[in-house]
């Protein structure tokens, strides 16, 4: 049986170097292409959608902007770290602050799986790197929220997984990712009080002055 022309065009793209391949990074983009191309052809009728996709050169998809915090939910880190599978909760990532519920991938999402590193937080860093444990080339954490410092081609690496995520059949969009506004407020306080602190300070220095 001979390799289709798609999958022989893919791997001699992506040069496939047996001593230096993630094979990992390079399945689960394989596979994530490939459910992008499918959705591609459901959503709009485009029959040739895959060997764009599988050859990297396709067209960035737009998603839609709809962070309307009043008009739509919200979700803070900390109910997010709690949506990780255990004791009955949903399998929930974040990646640029958009939250999906990746319940129906339990055996990739769930406990010791695959992608379980990206459940209960916004890595969409480790998205744009494929860097899943300690610090990537910049010495940042692989699993930051943080895009700092990434490439044009590890951006369009986290938009690729976005429209993963955005369209798949089986995963939900659930809400954006917010800071805690009670956190929030208690940051504020205690920034006023060490200003409030720092102020009778320098007055009491100004009145150490003017007695000499």
């Amino acid at each position: 049986m001979g390799v289709p022309l798609w999958l022989a065009a893919t791997l001699g793209a992506t040069g496939v170097l047996l001593t230096k391949v993630d094979y990992n990074m390079f399945f689960m983009k394989f596979f994530r292409n490939l459910s992008r191309s499918k959705a591609r052809a459901r959503l709009h009728g485009n029959k040739y959608a895959m060997i764009p996709v599988m050859l990297g050169i396709e067209e960035p998809m737009k998603i839609k902007d709809d962070i309307d915090a009043e008009n739509g939910m919200t979700i803070t880190r900390e109910q997010l770290e709690e949506m990780d599978g255990f004791d009955g909760a949903p399998l929930y990532l974040s990646i640029n602050r958009r939250v999906y519920d990746v319940s129906a991938g339990h055996r990739f999402y769930g406990d010791g799986k695959e992608y379980h590193d990206w459940v209960g937080t916004d890595a969409s860093r480790s998205f744009g790197t494929g860097c899943r444990g300690g610090t990537d080339r910049t010495g940042m954490d692989c699993l930051s929220e943080s895009t700092e410092g990434l490439t044009e081609k590890e951006l369009r690496e986290i938009d690729r997984w976005l429209e993963l995520y955005e369209t798949h059949d089986k995963y939900t969009f659930v809400g954006h990712l917010v800071d805690d506004p009670v956190n929030d407020i208690l940051d504020n306080i205690e920034d006023a009080e060490e200003v409030e602190e720092d102020d009778v300070n320098q007055g009491g220095s100004e009145g150490e002055t003017v007695a000499a």
